[in-house]
């Protein structure tokens, strides 16, 4: 996706969030995912716009990132170890409106992805839903493949695909 006219090229930094962060990532989550809350059941925009009390615990069993256009926190994403044993799961990309396409949020899957490397893990694996129109093409771009529908029932009544990346 090319950037919009008038954008400046930003200055992106990316750097791990911690504790005194829960704020801005709690915020960037319900900031980039509002314009789609009409497409989301309630449970599904809950569970993806984490309060503040989830975003600490995910400071103690997962990584969380932040993506800066200056000053301005304008991106998040978090990993989790994956539940089958191996590898990363991939949850909670977000860039606010006013950042999209700007190559943010593949600055923040590259930072990720080069984490995971560095751990020695072997796969990165993620759920998207089909309400988000950018998501599943930028995980495509970056070598992830749809390894199988998800089913309404699996994840508050909506419907989606589950991706997977093996690192070389």
């Amino acid at each position: 996706m090319s950037r919009p006219q008038g954008k400046e090229a930003p200055r992106l930094e990316v750097r791990f969030a911690g504790p005194g962060d829960e704020a801005t990532v709690a915020r960037l989550l319900l900031e980039a995912f509002e314009p789609y809350r009409e497409r989301y059941t309630p449970g599904g925009f809950a569970d993806t716009t984490a309060s503040e009390d989830v975003v600490r615990e995910r400071f103690d069993t997962g990584r969380v990132w932040l993506a800066f256009d200056g000053d301005e926190a304008v991106g998040t994403v978090t990993a989790f170890p994956d539940d089958r044993g191996y590898g990363v799961y991939i949850r909670s990309m977000a860039v606010t409106p006013k950042a999209q396409g700007a190559g943010v949020g593949q600055k923040l899957l590259d930072a990720l992805e080069q984490d995971a490397r560095d751990r020695g893990e072997t796969h990165l694996r993620l759920y998207t839903t089909y309400v988000l129109p950018a998501a599943q093409p930028l995980y495509e771009k970056n070598g992830f493949v749809v390894i199988r529908d998800t089913a309404p029932e699996e994840w508050h009544d909506m419907g989606g695909v589950e991706m997977e990346k093996i690192l070389n």
